[in-house]
């Protein structure tokens, strides 16, 4: 409600073109919240805003605004103004708005920007997409392990306003090979004379520049930091990560899941902001191997047709089973993605996994079966052995659809997948044509049909 007051009192000054109490309004303001109500206005009313704001807040409310915010922005500012932002921005962040700009756009910006910053913007470039050298930042405190806590309180004084953060220093030796790090607390109640060497925490947890940003979000997770450093494979520090990138990372990777595990081509633009075209190619895909697969349950029903007809009640169960089938896959393929996206079930506990899903699935399908035959007998007042049958095969539906959700994901896993691919809607299909497949089996052994 807040935002949305905002909102409006900032609209109303511009409209009214009061621009010295809309800039006092905005210099109020947090940045974050100033950049999620210019996320609100329409562009002609976001460039204006941000022409207002006090040059010493600009470059921070423009790494607060979304993407396509912060594109129309830059790129209908003369090459000098957006040189001036991108050489305020963190490196990282730098970085991350140039890879979502045209090219012939990012030439200008770069060729606007301070040497330094262009050293940085390519150096990050270089990392493979998702890595944790393309998510870090360049600019932290380094010290070198013979200064004295005078000497290194003079550096953090010299190069602390520009670094991401100074809780943290990173300790160097003559090769720039991490060797330890000290805390800004410790610096502030050590002697003046003491040597950094003699009071720095020597036993590091890094992070490789390789490393997949979804392991690295486990590092933070596991460690509780607040700031990780980067190295390369000598071991020489080139960068940090922040617990802020790991925020941006655990929510890219949570919505790129939940949109596989829909059957959806995951999309890096929020739902609003993407064309309906876009929308469809996303969906497509997927949509159509699934109707494609799902024809194999037509065939099924084909083949059985005189079966059906000598004995039509069982068509009307044939939901029921399919339902129960999908159901019980989803809750094993969903239990399995969440825990080797967290590393808690390997491949190499495949056999515990199936043993374990084995065990539940007969505990769930029997007391489904009972239910359920309880149901058929009494309510529906079917025929004795047509109700054995249904409750047998719903038995060996809940055993299979949950053998395939819980070994599909770990297959995915070990052949190098995604295993939310292996998620709800595949695994539907794949029941389905199980269930299907039983059912009129365990009919025609039982019923003679």
């Amino acid at each position: 409600m807040e935002e949305i007051r905002d909102v409006e009192v900032i609209r109303e000054l511009l409209e009214t073109k009061q621009y010295t109490s809309l800039r006092q309004k905005i210099a109020d303001m947090n940045t974050a919240d100033i950049a999620a109500v210019m996320d609100e206005m329409e562009e002609e009313e976001l460039l204006k805003i941000f022409r207002i704001l006090p040059k010493s807040m600009a470059a921070d409310v423009f790494s607060y605004l979304e993407v396509e915010s912060q594109q129309y922005i830059i790129t209908r500012l003369s090459v000098k103004e957006a040189g001036g932002i991108i050489d305020n921005l963190m490196a990282d962040d730098a970085t991350d708005l140039l890879e979502e700009m045209p090219a012939n756009v990012v030439k200008k910006l770069l060729a606007s920007a301070s040497p330094e910053t262009r050293r940085d913007i390519n150096h990050l470039l270089q990392y493979p997409e998702d890595s944790a050298g393309s998510i870090m930042t360049v600019e932290y405190v380094d010290l070198k392990e013979n200064m004295t806590v005078e000497d290194a309180v003079a550096r953090i004084r010299k190069v602390g306003l520009d670094s991401e953060t100074i809780n943290i220093c990173y300790v160097l030796d003559a090769t720039r090979k991490l060797v330890g790090t000290v805390a800004l607390r410790y610096l502030l109640i050590s002697p003046s004379d003491a040597v950094i060497g003699d009071i720095m925490h020597e036993n590091v947890v890094y992070i490789n520049t390789l490393m997949d940003q979804e392991e690295v979000a486990r590092q933070f997770q596991k460690y509780d930091f607040i700031a990780m450093p980067v190295v390369d494979n000598e071991e020489r520090l080139v960068g940090i990560i922040t617990v802020d990138d790991v925020v941006d990372i655990l929510q890219e990777e949570a919505t790129e899941d939940m949109e596989m595990m829909a059957a959806v081509m995951p999309s890096d633009k929020p739902y609003m902001k993407t064309g309906v075209w876009e929308t469809w190619k996303k969906r497509m895909p997927w949509l159509l191997l699934l109707m494609i697969s799902a024809t194999f349950s037509g065939s099924i029903l084909t083949t059985f047709e005189d079966a059906l007809q000598k004995c039509a009640v069982l068509i009307a169960y044939i939901p029921m089973l399919m339902s129960s089938g999908g159901n019980a896959g989803e809750q094993s393929s969903v239990t399995i993605i969440r825990g080797l996206s967290l590393q808690e079930i390997e491949f190499k506990d495949a056999y515990k996994v199936i043993w374990k899903e084995v065990r539940v699935a007969m505990l769930c399908g029997l007391t489904l079966a009972i239910a359920n035959f309880a149901k058929l007998i009494w309510f529906d007042g079917i025929d004795i052995l047509v109700a054995v049958v249904i409750c047998i095969t719903l038995v060996m539906t809940i055993l299979a659809a949950k053998l395939v959700g819980c070994v599909l994901p770990m297959l995915a896993k070990k052949v190098g997948f995604d295993p939310a691919v292996m998620a709800s809607p595949f695994i539907t299909t794949i029941v389905d044509i199980i269930s299907l497949l039983v059912y009129f089996k365990v009919a025609t052994l039982l019923l003679g049909i």
